[in-house]
């Protein structure tokens, strides 16, 4: 199977043009595909029920924290809006010295900049949604620019979403060339592939493009974009970590997890929390392999980790 090696350019460049169907096909066949969606259902069940108890701690509450990607996608962000946003993660340094910063923050391109230029955080990522997000519809070459001009405005991680519709029309050849397409234009930035579970429907959808995109070379594989419901679930979050373990075996790539889109409670991170960590291990267990995309959970889990109701981003 064709490997992504994700700092060797020259031997990534023999895979970057279009695969032909058959090896594609070859690559899937290393990987089980025969899961049903009630199975899957049952895991989850079975696991939510047995083990998330035994991550409720303030301890974990603290690590989430600092998996947190702060994000703000809206129609009305502006600069103002968006600086106002990145200070509120310098001041947060200041007025938690004790607890872990979020990871990441999360805006769309035209903000790399204003978002570079006022972030003094050590250590936080400047990710971007890009490639036409959050449909995808735009023709390739309108996607790689937009990646390039985020980079070069200060973007360290890009999020993308997978051509979906070219997904379900079976057509992953097209699929695998456009995200080794992007992940071309990031150069060593890492990429997150979006797979938008919620439009797949089925587990072995699910299955069959987190492989395609870690293939194609994706750095994360992330469920939802948060635009669409139904946005992350703990039965798609599942199916990918198990993608993400096969994938691990069969190379010795270590691809990260973000669930997006409908973290609504600090329960909610939990369940995703053990997820990972009974799927996939201690080893994916850090601020790197795990991020959480969303807004409004870095109050919550401030709140519940010093113990009173705070509004602090």
């Amino acid at each position: 199977m064709a490997e992504h090696h994700h700092h060797d350019h020259d031997h990534e460049h023999e895979h970057h043009h279009a695969q032909p169907e058959s090896r594609i096909e070859e690559a899937l066949k290393k990987y089980n595909l025969d899961i049903t969606d009630e199975e899957v259902k049952e895991a989850v069940k079975k696991l939510i029920a047995e083990k998330v108890h035994e991550n409720d701690t303030p301890e974990v509450k603290k690590f989430l924290m600092g998996s947190v990607e702060l994000t703000t996608l809206k129609t009305t962000d502006s600069e103002t809006s968006v600086m106002a946003f990145t200070e509120k993660v310098n001041q947060f340094e200041e007025a938690y010295p004790t607890l872990p910063h979020v990871a990441t923050i999360c805006v769309y391109p035209k903000f790399a900049k204003v978002v570079s230029e006022t972030l003094e955080v050590e250590g936080v990522e400047v990710a971007c949604v890009s490639g036409s997000f959050p449909s995808s519809q735009s023709l390739i070459e309108v996607k790689t620019i937009e990646t390039q001009l985020a980079i070069k405005d200060g973007a360290t991680e890009i999020d993308i979403v997978m051509p979906v519709g070219s997904f379900l029309e079976g057509d992953y050849e097209t699929v695998v060339d456009e995200i080794q397409q992007q992940k071309e234009a990031c150069g060593e930035h890492d990429m997150k592939v979006i797979l938008e579970t919620g439009c797949l429907k089925t587990a072995k959808n699910i299955k069959i493009a987190s492989i395609l995109s870690m293939y194609a070379g994706a750095d994360y594989i992330k469920t939802s974009t948060g635009k669409l419901e139904p946005a992350a679930t703990p039965e798609a979050a599942y199916v990918m970590c198990q993608a993400i373990k096969e994938y691990y075996d069969q190379t010795g790539i270590h691809i990260g997890f973000k669930p997006a889109g409908g973290l609504n409670t600090v329960m909610d991170a939990l369940i995703y929390y053990t997820i990972v960590k009974e799927v996939l291990g201690e080893k994916w267990l850090t601020n790197k392999y795990l991020r959480l995309g969303t807004s409004r959970l870095a109050n919550l889990l401030l709140s519940e980790v010093i113990g009173e109701e705070v509004k602090f981003f």
